[in-house]
């Protein structure tokens, strides 16, 4: 329970603190009203750390269940790079797409990139767990470095670096709105929870307790992808809340999937509401973009968790 509270008090600290934190000073008088430059801007963006945040780590937990090791999160399997693949071929094949139809075709790309994934690694003996993770920077990095080759010979680096490195200081009213289908999606990871638990126990036993095995682990896949293309095309890539989160709560609340979703939707929104107050008040009135800072952090996280944690065999 002091756990609990305490993480909730966090939370609410870091919220305000985000509202707080910025160049302009809302008690000093501006041309802009303190409150208008609250409902424009730091409202919107505190609300879309939060959403992002939560589903990150959401979509973290259930690729990690699909894939039955701790060591995976969208951002080491491919997805998040498949969707900015997705991004940039929608770019250049249908420039004139609204932000929904750019969703749509970063998420089937998220789909199938993680798909791929999830079939290649089936493949790999799982006595392992650490070669899981180490495939699946790999096979993310080459995905990024086509991405790159393709962005430099049509000359668009400058703008798939939009995509690339996560970053909210372009998040204002009227531009984070779609990612409130996180929220539909966090509620489906819900609903489905007590079945994707049971297929984490493998097919074999998931289809002798009646369990549609592939149609559930199809089901999680839409999720990652939803939760990782949204991402990608409000925000850019945004590294490893979906891997610190979820292994931070399974340590403290068990691996039932129900009850240990609430905890790292709550612990995804303050590591990133967290890391995005730091990266705006490090080089004030500079902001340095939450996708480099969580790099930084994300990194020394994960670097500890394979040093002291176990994977799923």
């Amino acid at each position: 329970m002091t756990a609990a509270f305490g993480t909730i008090a966090l939370f609410a600290a870091l919220c305000a603190a985000s509202l707080s934190v910025g160049v302009a000073d809302l008690s000093a008088p501006a041309a802009q009203a303190p409150l208008e430059m609250l409902l424009v801007s730091r409202l919107p963006r505190t609300l879309a750390a939060v959403l992002v945040g939560a589903g990150l780590a959401i979509a973290g937990l259930v690729m990690q269940t699909l894939a039955r090791n701790r060591f995976v999160d969208p951002g080491i399997a491919g997805t998040e790079q498949s969707a900015a693949l997705g991004v940039l071929a929608v770019t250049v094949l249908w420039p004139s797409a609204s932000i929904a139809g750019k969703m749509a075709v970063a998420g089937l790309a998220a789909l199938a990139g993680t798909a791929v994934f999830l079939l290649l690694v089936r493949r790999l003996p799982p006595t392992q767990p650490f070669l899981m993770p180490l495939f699946g920077l790999i096979y993310g990095g080459v995905i990024a470095a086509g991405v790159t080759f393709a962005a430099w010979q049509l000359d668009l680096l400058q703008y798939l670096d939009v995509w690339m490195n996560g970053d909210f200081s372009g998040i204002l009213r009227g531009r984070y709105e779609i990612l409130w289908g996180v929220a539909a999606a966090v509620a489906l990871a819900w609903w489905l929870a007590d079945a994707l638990t049971i297929a984490s126990l493998g097919k074999d036993v998931s289809v002798g307790l009646g369990l549609d095995y592939e149609r559930m682990v199809r089901l999680g896949l839409v999720i990652v992808a939803l939760l990782s293309a949204l991402t990608v095309v409000v925000v850019g890539m945004i590294p490893f809340v979906g891997l610190i989160v979820p292994n931070l709560v399974s340590r403290l609340r068990g691996d039932n999937l129900r009850g240990a979703l609430p905890w790292v939707a709550l612990g995804g929104a303050a590591l990133t509401l967290g890391c995005d107050v730091l990266g705006r008040v490090l080089r004030h009135p500079y902001e340095i973009p939450i996708g480099t800072i969580l790099g930084v952090v994300g990194a020394a996280g994960f670097l500890w968790l394979l040093a002291g944690g176990r994977g799923r065999g």
